[in-house]
């Protein structure tokens, strides 16, 4: 049995800076992980005007639902552009056509919460860049993390014997 709760207060939850700096710069609360959460994870995404969390991506495992709580900002979805604002709710299937990623186009916070299936293992794919990513493993203890570019790609048999 758990000592952990099965409620949090979301202004309770460690906030965490994440990103490279620049354009991709966001604070989360992994609220789900604070919880115990092994099947969905829960981040609430705090982003300033301009910014973004996340490379444009899509994923082959996970499925994604983002429930804006604030602000205003851009989903693009498939090589479309989406406005979003609060209330809104966004589902990003697992599988080709689903490539997603949320911008904040808007001079206020925006503030949503990201949950996902956390399907492991899990491959990404990421369109502006042309790298696949192959990730096993819980997020601060994964057993395997692989990117590469689709371009350095090699064959199946390459080095068996």
């Amino acid at each position: 049995m758990s000592n952990i709760p099965p409620i949090v207060n979301l202004a309770d939850v460690g906030q965490e800076a994440y990103g490279q700096g620049g354009d991709f710069a966001a604070t989360l609360a992994r609220v789900g992980q604070h919880l115990g959460s092994k099947k969905i994870g829960m981040t609430l995404v705090e982003l300033e005007p301009g910014n973004k969390a996340w490379p444009y991506h899509l994923h082959f495992g996970q499925e994604e639902l983002f429930f804006v709580l604030e602000g205003h900002g851009t989903l693009r979805y498939d090589e479309n552009h989406y406005g979003l604002s609060s209330g809104d709710v966004v589902l990003t299937p697992a599988g080709p056509n689903t490539a997603h990623q949320i911008i904040n186009t808007s001079k206020q916070k925006l503030r949503y919460l990201a949950l996902s299936s956390k399907d492991d293992p899990e491959v990404c794919y990421y369109p502006d860049s042309d790298k696949i990513g192959a990730y096993a493993g819980e997020r601060d203890h994964r057993e395997l993390t692989f990117l590469a570019r689709k371009e350095n790609a090699t064959d199946y048999w390459d080095r068996e014997s």
